[in-house]
């Protein structure tokens, strides 16, 4: 590196600014599924059944979906959180 050669200072150091209630927010939204389906007593059951599929199996693939819905919406309020910052995702700071 050449020592007359350096860099501008950068206007940000550290971390971005976050916002930690919708950081939290997230990782609530993201244990929810996890403590769902750990919670197995809870739907570990025939009835009720829908279209020939007992309970059991049904509430798990349901699951599926709000998972995934879960996922995304933690992912929007990430971005959310940390959208103070100039740079982007990704972005070498």
């Amino acid at each position: 590196m050449n020592p007359g050669n350096t860099p501008p200072p950068r206007p940000e150091q550290g971390p971005p600014p976050t916002d930690k209630t919708k950081m939290a927010i997230a990782a609530v939204l993201l244990v929810i599924p996890i403590v769902a389906l750990l919670w197995v007593p809870s739907y570990a059951r025939d009835e009720p059944e829908l279209w020939g599929f007992p309970f059991f199996f049904w509430y798990q693939f349901l699951w599926v979906f709000i998972c995934s819905a879960l996922t995304w919406a933690a992912y929007k309020l990430t971005l959310s959180a940390r959208g103070l910052t100039t740079h982007k995702a990704g972005e070498d700071r």
